[in-house]
């Protein structure tokens, strides 16, 4: 007769479900994907306060960046990347590395404070970019800037935070209409994209010449009068130009868009951003 079987513990097979499904997770987001939530306007219109997606973490191959950050406040959890796969940081390496292009749309490690950004890839290694006048050049060359109307707004709390948008038609009172001057930009290669203009900011409408370093690059966000980006120094608070190890991946697209203060609001998800190439 055939000893009969041994019952498992419903508490421990439990136990081991969430930690098997912990670990596939892990495994998932080190490999392929890190989801992203956008919080700021840096990125405006190409990405809302709200925009939810999934960075391709296959793009550039891998890095201690690629390793994930595990921070939840609430119960004093917090693990980062470099304490997972330090080791790793430092040679400014990847492996099976490919270079982004110019005009990818990439979240990265800030070089200092290692907090999360997104902005898109304006200088690759070896180029020289400046801004005067509020234009854009690279190499010398003038960037191609065509006037494409006007980004409207409401002037309401967004996200989270509850931030109000800036306006170039300011002064605007709560429930206005917000607007900022929009153009397509288009960067040496034919990488078309809009940027946004909201009035002339002296520490990164007038720059000096910035070249960029080998295993470097230089980012900018979309909304230009709006985003710490690499235009200004890490020393004064910038970002500065981004090692490659640094890179975490590439935002292609856009899962879906939530309009309120919370992810969860489903009746506040914006229903023209499901699915939505970033360009």
């Amino acid at each position: 007769m055939a000893a009969p079987a041994k019952k498992q513990n419903p508490i421990v097979e439990t136990i081991k479900t969430i930690v098997y499904a912990l670990l596939i997770a892990g495994v998932f987001r080190t490999l392929f994907f890190q989801p992203f939530w956008i919080p700021s306007g840096s990125m405006k219109e190409t990405l809302l306060i709200g925009d939810f997606l999934f960075v391709n973490k296959m793009a550039y191959g891998y890095s201690y960046a690629s390793c994930p950050s595990i921070k939840i406040p609430a119960v004093g959890l917090d693990i980062d990347a470099e304490d997972l796969c330090g080791v790793l940081d430092g040679a400014n390496t990847r492996i099976w590395g490919a270079e982004p292009e110019r005009g990818d749309v990439v979240v990265f490690r800030h070089p200092r404070t290692g907090r999360d950004f997104i902005k898109r890839v304006i200088g690759l290694p070896g180029d020289r970019v400046q801004m005067k006048d509020s234009r854009l050049y690279i190499n010398d060359e003038l960037v191609g800037l065509v006037p494409a109307g006007e980004f409207q707004e409401r002037k309401d709390p967004q996200g989270p935070e509850r931030v109000l948008p800036k306006c170039e038609n300011a002064p605007v009172g709560r429930g206005g209409i917000c607007t900022k001057s929009r153009f397509i930009e288009t960067l040496p290669g034919g990488r078309k994209h809009t940027v946004l203009n909201i009035g002339f900011r002296v520490d990164v409408d007038q720059t000096g010449v910035f070249t960029v370093s080998e295993g470097h690059y230089f980012f900018m966000g979309d909304n230009r009068d709006n985003s710490t980006d690499s235009r200004v120094p890490q020393i004064t608070g910038g970002v500065g130009e981004v090692p490659f190890e640094n890179l975490v991946g590439r935002a292609d697209r856009i899962l879906f868009s939530a309009g309120g203060s919370s992810l969860f609001f489903f009746w506040d998800w914006r229903g023209d951003r499901f699915f939505k190439a970033i360009e």
